[in-house]
């Protein structure tokens, strides 16, 4: 798992290699175009809404939307994503924050009709990720949706295949959604659905 440092040195190349990877229909960006049209998509239901986008990277999801007219608040820990993400996004509400440490207390007055996650929440144990939904659902106004478009599985067993399929470059410091568990876990707190898009990644929807 790449951490901060990381992340700042991949900042330049992420798009081009992302794009390579998924052209590859490899693990784990394939169906990636697909995941982020299926969000944007759920999104694009109701006009002029709020947005807040969770590890929004260099903006790849979020500045469609911008350009659209919504109104854009993002999270991520990379301070140079987020330098990359202001140049397209001035007007934005960009905060530095990690997801590990809970919900940024800069956003904690804000509510919104959305809230989307891409290729960032894997990043979370399970126990983590159902802890985090907990306190998005207070974050999202009357009818609003997560959307989170990532790696996932339906089953475990469909993890484990994937996994085998790609020993070589599997990364064992993430998280993967599996849903039949994730749902269990979120069950008390709202209705959730996943829409499988490629062997190793989909996007669920979670209705308040």
């Amino acid at each position: 798992m790449l951490n901060k440092q990381g992340f700042n040195l991949w900042a330049q190349d992420y798009e081009q290699t992302v794009q390579q990877i998924e052209e590859k229909n490899s693990y784990p960006f394939a169906g990636y175009k697909e995941i982020l049209n299926t969000v944007y998509n759920e999104v694009k239901e109701k006009e002029n809404g709020s947005i807040l986008d969770i590890g929004f990277g260099t903006g790849v999801l979020s500045k469609r939307l911008y350009d659209e007219g919504y109104s854009i608040a993002g999270i991520d820990f990379s301070d140079e994503m987020i330098r990359l993400a202001e140049k397209k996004m001035p007007n934005a509400q960009l905060v530095e924050w990690d997801i590990s440490k809970g919900f940024p207390p800069e956003l904690t007055e804000r509510t919104f009709d959305f809230i989307v996650s891409t290729y960032a929440l894997h990043h979370l144990t399970d126990e983590g990720k159902a802890e985090f939904i907990q306190e998005l659902m207070k974050r999202l106004n009357p009818g609003g949706k997560i959307l989170i478009g990532d790696i996932a599985f339906a089953t475990r067993k469909e993890l484990e295949a994937c996994r085998l399929d790609n020993l070589h470059h599997w990364d064992e410091d993430e998280f993967y959604f599996v849903f039949d568990e994730f749902q269990e876990s979120i069950k008390e707190l709202s209705k959730s659905d996943f829409y499988p898009i490629s062997h190793c990644g989909g996007v669920i929807v979670i209705q308040k």
